[in-house]
């Protein structure tokens, strides 16, 4: 594999340069394929060797690099060296090349890449990811989709690493919101309609009593005392509150279920409503709580009344906020996990809210504020079904499958499918996941229901083609070829373009896992794509000799298994037909 190359060519590199191995292997990287020409396939950055030295001081980056590739000597591993832009290339023999990048493909199956050198020394880590987090009482709005899968990609990422993770969803299940449907049901409630349709009807019913507060001032205030009995514990109120809360995650699991997202913890707000009232405590007795003339309490984390940097964190009749009820959920969490980060996956408008919780947690003593961080999203636009503008994420889920149902009966070179339905699901949420992280993951980006199933190009459903036609070859052709192959048969342009692609994965699942963006494995997976089609088309299986076609056998079912890591890190599942 990769991280094999990189050691043999380290440990050239350090007898001359007088370095350790272990201070030269990131800074050798595998070279990115190119149409116009043969690369190499691993290159050196000068530059990244002198990083310490002063600008002014440093000598001309080519003289260095040639000077360098001029004490290097070729070997059994490497075949070429040569210098390029500030840089010293290395081609590897290129039998050593397909036979080791195969075997290591096929030996290390789903781990392929995760042994890599990038990520040897790398401590395992308790990590705990916040995500999704849906407000209970609400239908699944596509909103919290980016936080679903976001988080799901993270926490897969994380686990492929070998890290102990645990997934929270952190249910919006307590707040005002809860006095205004409390009082709406009581008001507009119908009970046979919440056991038939619970979110349709609970939602229709907090818009109704929304419009009502707004011109009734007593239905305000009734909802303001509804959340006031919660707070206190009143049996009554809980008891409804109670329905709501279990009627809504019984939805929202059959949701995730089709995601294929799963949690290993269904917390909220509401675990919290004691605590954060210890968390006043807390502050108060820090002198960091100041009443307001409202009677509000705020902290002020500025220290000089600066507005912008108050923080409001109890209401003036006592009840908690948002703000006080995720500093608790953090302690919590602390004296729970022990994590050593901890994740929290929104869209960017709560940035600012983030910022303060970390930054009240370092002024109340705890110095593992900074293990918390933030990944924020942009926005998704124009998401709309053909009824018009979507609110919920299941309309979204059945539309997709709707349109890939229709889009595959209408391709001739579909198979025919055991259960279209499911097919159709899995390649429309492929579809979805490619077109949301082909991007940053700040960007807001315009959705495109027409981008979405383009099957050429660069999208999920071409990701899906790709899989299943390589999973095709296999079936037809069988697996009797795949026990030993000629590495000499594999020497075309396009082998080697695979071969050098595929010494690149570990280094792209090492960007990913440093910047939590999953763009770095989406652009992967196409380029890897549309190297199988171009290989598919001209180096045929069918009338090759025997040699031949195992060999070229061999290479399909290795894209295939890089293929389908990758997307299964993405949270997408690969099709075998469609």
């Amino acid at each position: 594999m990769a991280c094999g190359f990189r050691r043999s060519i380290a440990s050239q590199l350090s007898r001359v340069l007088d370095l350790p191995p272990e201070n030269l292997i990131k800074s050798i990287s595998a070279v990115p394929i190119s149409r116009k020409e043969e690369v190499a396939d691993f290159q050196l950055s000068v530059d990244s060797l002198l990083e310490n030295n002063n600008d002014h001081s440093r000598p001309d980056i080519q003289i260095q690099a040639m000077r360098l590739a001029e004490k290097l000597k070729c070997d059994t591993v490497v075949s070429e060296i040569s210098t390029g832009q500030g840089t010293v290339n290395f081609k590897i023999n290129r039998e050593l090349l397909t036979k080791t990048v195969l075997q290591q493909v096929i030996e290390d199956g789903s781990k392929y890449g995760l042994k890599s050198e990038l990520f040897s020394g790398l401590p395992q880590k308790r990590i705990v990811i916040e995500f999704s987090s849906p407000n209970v009482a609400k239908k699944f709005h596509v909103g919290h989709l980016r936080s679903t899968i976001i988080g799901n990609f993270i926490a897969n990422l994380k686990e492929a690493l070998g890290h102990q993770v645990t997934r929270i969803n952190y249910l919006g299940d307590w707040g005002m919101q809860f006095g205004l449907l409390g009082t709406g049901f009581q008001l507009f409630g119908y009970e046979e309609k919440l056991q038939s349709s619970p979110l349709q009807h609970l939602f229709e019913v907090y818009v109704q009593v929304n419009k009502e507060a707004a011109d009734d001032k007593n239905v305000a205030k009734s909802a303001h005392e509804f959340f006031q009995r919660l707070e206190l514990g009143d049996m009554q109120a809980l008891a409804l509150w109670q329905k709501f809360r279990d009627l809504s995650i019984d939805e929202y699991m059959r949701i995730y279920k089709r995601l294929g997202v799963h949690f290993d913890e269904y917390s909220g707000e509401s675990f919290y409503r004691e605590k954060s009232q210890e968390v006043l405590k807390l502050l108060d007795s820090k002198g960091l709580l100041q009443k307001t003339l409202k009677g509000t309490a705020v902290v002020d984390l500025s220290g000089n009344g600066d507005p912008s940097s108050i923080c409001t964190v109890m209401r003036s009749d006592g009840t908690s906020l948002y703000a006080t009820r995720d500093l608790a959920a953090a302690i919590d969490r602390m004296e729970k996990y022990n994590f050593d980060k901890m994740i929290y996956v929104t869209d960017k408008g709560q940035k600012k809210h983030f910022q303060q919780v970390f930054q009240m947690l370092q002024i109340m003593g705890y110095d593992w504020a900074e293990r918390c961080q933030h990944v924020p999203f942009g926005v998704v636009q124009g998401m709309k079904t053909r009824r018009g503008d979507v609110t919920f994420l299941e309309d979204v889920l059945n539309e997709i499958r709707l349109r890939m149902l229709q889009n595959m009966a209408s391709i001739k070179t579909t198979k025919e499918l055991e259960n279209p339905q499911e097919t159709a699901e899995q390649v429309g949420l492929a579809a979805l996941i490619i077109q949301d992280f082909r991007g940053f993951l700040l960007s807001d980006y315009q959705f495109s229901w027409d981008r979405v199933f383009q099957s050429r190009g660069d999208t999920g459903v071409f990701l899906q083609y790709t899989h299943a036609r390589l999973h095709s070859l296999e079936e037809t052709f069988g697996c009797g070829y795949l026990n030993d192959f000629n590495t000499a048969c594999l020497q075309e342009p396009q082998s080697v373009s695979i071969l050098q692609h595929l010494l690149r994965f570990d280094e792209v699942l090492y960007r990913s896992s440093q910047d939590l963006q999953p763009r770095h494995i989406v652009s992967y997976l196409l380029t890897l794509s549309h190297l199988a089609a171009v290989a598919h088309r001209t180096l045929h299986i069918r009338n090759s000799p025997p040699e031949v076609a195992g060999a070229r056998l061999h290479l399909f079912r290795a894209v295939r298994s890089v293929l389908a890591n990758g997307m299964k890190l993405l949270g997408i599942t690969p099709v075998c037909r469609m």
